[in-house]
């Protein structure tokens, strides 16, 4: 069964400088029990379809469902089988996370849940905190009880708008092994985020969108194999000569260059020597998903075949 759909889902927004098109005919299916992740730079219009899928935008045109449902014409029937963790830290100031989280489970008309509020607690962190005003706790505290909220009603599709953005690195492993858990035991999850790595390593499928369209949809090992080269990666003390600096992903002191194969390698390895530099801690990798990313943000947009759209978990 299909848990989410987007079909030929199309946004614009009228601006001072006239119409800006944010989704370009968007065709995407996440099937039940799949962990999915939508990827792309910023502006590419993530943001802008999840804020539909939750009923919080209006496409221009298309349509949405959520495990059948139309967001638009079912709008309670969708919402309710959705748990959307936002980007922004929204919270009400005048409870503490114990109290948020009954209110929260009271807008879906569920009550007397405690004990999956307890677990929720536990599993992100927050036991210690039920009783903590949300005005008193940190940024990534806020983000825990944000995710608690969008589980507290047991949905079976899951929304993750970012959820790591700026917090701890204890956080994102609870975090992820919560929600691991949870789509283990069949819920689907949705993610979008910066984190590559984390991309690469939960989603089983990935959809790549660039200027509204998506331009790459496939399973995350596939796109993987797919990649064009190895990665020569090395670290310098020293500026890259511009002509080098062209082809090369320079991040401080590490450099890395796409590499097909031993020639290239040795033709870079070269030109720095020549260039009176020395190469560091050199290695030779496997393209990642950030290279990958990458590469198909560097491509023109082209859009999937139906068959691509429809490849299946």
């Amino acid at each position: 069964m299909t848990a989410i759909s987007f079909d030929a889902v199309s946004k614009t927004f009228q601006t001072p400088r006239g119409p800006l098109q944010a989704l370009d005919n968007v065709n995407l299916k996440v099937q039940e029990g799949e962990f999915f992740g939508l990827l792309g730079p910023n502006g590419a219009g993530k943001t802008t379809l999840i804020s539909i899928l939750a009923g919080l935008t209006r496409a221009t045109s298309g349509v949405t469902r959520v495990q059948g449902c139309d967001v638009q014409t079912q709008a309670a029937q969708a919402r309710r089988l959705l748990g959307v963790v936002p980007q922004e830290l929204v919270f009400d100031p005048f409870f503490n996370v114990r109290e948020a989280l009954r209110f929260q489970s009271g807008y879906f008309g569920i009550r007397k849940n405690d004990a999956w509020i307890d677990e929720l607690l536990d599993c992100l962190g927050l036991s210690d905190k039920a009783n903590s005003n949300m005005r008193q706790l940190s940024g990534g505290m806020k983000r825990r009880v944000l995710v608690a909220q969008a589980l507290v009603h047991k949905p079976p599709v899951i929304v993750l708008d970012e959820p790591t953005a700026g917090v701890d690195v204890e956080l994102r492993q609870t975090l992820w092994q919560f929600i691991a858990r949870l789509n283990r035991e069949g819920h689907t999850v949705l993610l979008t985020t910066h984190y590559l790595e984390e991309a690469e390593a939960l989603c089983g499928r990935l959809a790549m969108l660039k200027q509204g369209r998506v331009v790459a949809l496939a399973r995350t090992s596939e796109l993987l194999k797919a990649a064009s080269s190895n990665v020569l990666r090395f670290k310098l003390d020293a500026q890259l000569p511009p002509e080098l600096a062209q082809g090369a992903r320079v991040t401080g002191r590490i450099v890395q260059f796409p590499a097909h194969n031993a020639a290239e390698i040795e033709h870079y390895l070269a030109a720095v020597r020549q260039a009176g530099l020395v190469a560091e801690d050199v290695e030779i990798r496997k393209a990642d998903l950030e290279d990958v990313f990458l590469q198909v943000m560097g491509e023109g947009a082209q859009t999937p075949s139906d068959a691509a759209v429809e490849v299946a978990p």
